[in-house]
């Protein structure tokens, strides 16, 4: 699967854009400030529905303009699907798929799949843990709809007993409903995520050898409710929130379960989360996200689009080098200021002036 063209009007700080891309490495080359970053963003937003540099939809509106519009097209074997965005200062956004208006945000998951990696990438490795989450979960959302819909519902059921505790009509009755649901969706979340740490675990050790040259050796677990099987997750997940109670009625807030979850990351033993120099987090968190490309490559039967945005500028010779090397065999959009990076390689150079 392949981007074959993008094209965005009155988006960011472009009045009108039309990119047609090839298969392979695409590389956006241009000074800073240019719109390379924002084209970057509009695929990303056709896969997962949401900008990764903010919430608010109007900020990618033009300034003098009431709407903005993303059209990109996916070629999937022998067939194309188009996905449309309309965004607008006046209404909440509009969304299209081969002319089709879709109704829930979940209809979009897996049309456009895709992998970024971005200046701050290294969020996933050295900041908190719901930057770690926040990566299994577009993971997973983008495989299974299903885990969409376990997490919509999770977070749902969890803001009802926030809002209990805060109310101060919480008590070991009122919470019990609560506890029970939030239990049963939590394990179906732990689950998926401790299946997809375990999954990603070889393939990121192998990819973050190749990165590192076979100096270092990388290692990914999940932390998180233990258990062999969703009904064993849930009773542990039950139990835990029954004796925290006394300290949710304190803080008036849910202060463990799923959304308090976290991957260890760990080089030779070291943990990065804490100890990691920045070249080691760099090349951890490119690891784990060349391996999330393999995986949902694997999981949903075709390649995602790759995301590399200003990724070049923090590498070595040797690292960019082997970076380029990786990306054979899908498709990947790359930014960066100096097109001689690529010399040597197949790629499609598109000059931001």
């Amino acid at each position: 699967m392949y981007v074959e063209n993008i094209k965005v009007k009155d988006y960011r700080n472009a009045a009108e854009r039309d990119i047609t891309l090839c298969p392979e490495r695409n590389a956006f080359v241009g000074e800073n400030t240019r719109g390379k970053t924002n084209i970057l963003e509009a695929v990303y937003i056709s896969g997962v529905g949401k900008s990764f540099r903010t919430p608010r939809d109007g900020e990618l509106i033009k300034s003098d303009c009431s709407r903005a519009f993303v059209t990109v097209t996916v070629r999937k074997y022998d067939s194309s699907e188009t996905v449309k965005i309309i965004l607008d200062r006046a209404s909440k956004k509009r969304v299209a798929i081969n002319g089709l208006p879709i109704t829930r945000m979940s209809e979009l998951m897996g049309v456009c799949p895709v992998v970024l990696f971005c200046p701050n990438g290294l969020k996933i490795v050295k900041d908190a843990p719901s930057d770690r989450r926040q990566f299994m979960d577009i993971s997973l959302c983008q495989i299974s709809k299903t885990y969409f819909a376990a997490l919509s519902q999770y977070e749902k059921i969890l803001q009802s007993r926030n809002a209990l505790l805060k109310s101060g009509g919480a008590n070991d009755n009122t919470l019990a409903p609560w506890d029970e649901l939030l239990a049963d969706v939590g394990a179906k979340i732990v689950k998926s995520r401790r299946g997809f740490v375990k999954s990603l675990m070889p393939i990121a050790a192998e990819r973050h050898n190749f990165l590192s040259g076979g100096k270092e050796k990388l290692a990914l677990e999940y932390e998180g409710a233990e258990g062999e099987d969703g009904a064993e997750i849930k009773d542990r997940l039950l139990k835990k929130f029954v004796a925290d109670r006394q300290s949710d009625y304190r803080l008036k807030y849910t202060h463990t379960g799923p959304h308090k979850d976290d991957i260890k990351i760990t080089v030779d033993g070291v943990d990065l989360r804490a100890y990691g120099s920045q070249g080691q987090q760099r090349t951890a968190a490119l690891a784990m996200k060349l391996a999330e490309m393999k995986l949902l490559t694997e999981v949903i039967g075709t390649s995602p689009i790759l995301l590399l945005d200003d990724v070049f500028s923090e590498l070595d010779a040797g690292r960019r080098k082997r970076l380029l090397d990786a990306l054979d065999g899908f498709q990947s959009l790359i930014t960066c200021t100096d097109k001689t990076d690529f010399v040597g390689y197949d790629v499609n150079i598109v000059e931001f002036n």
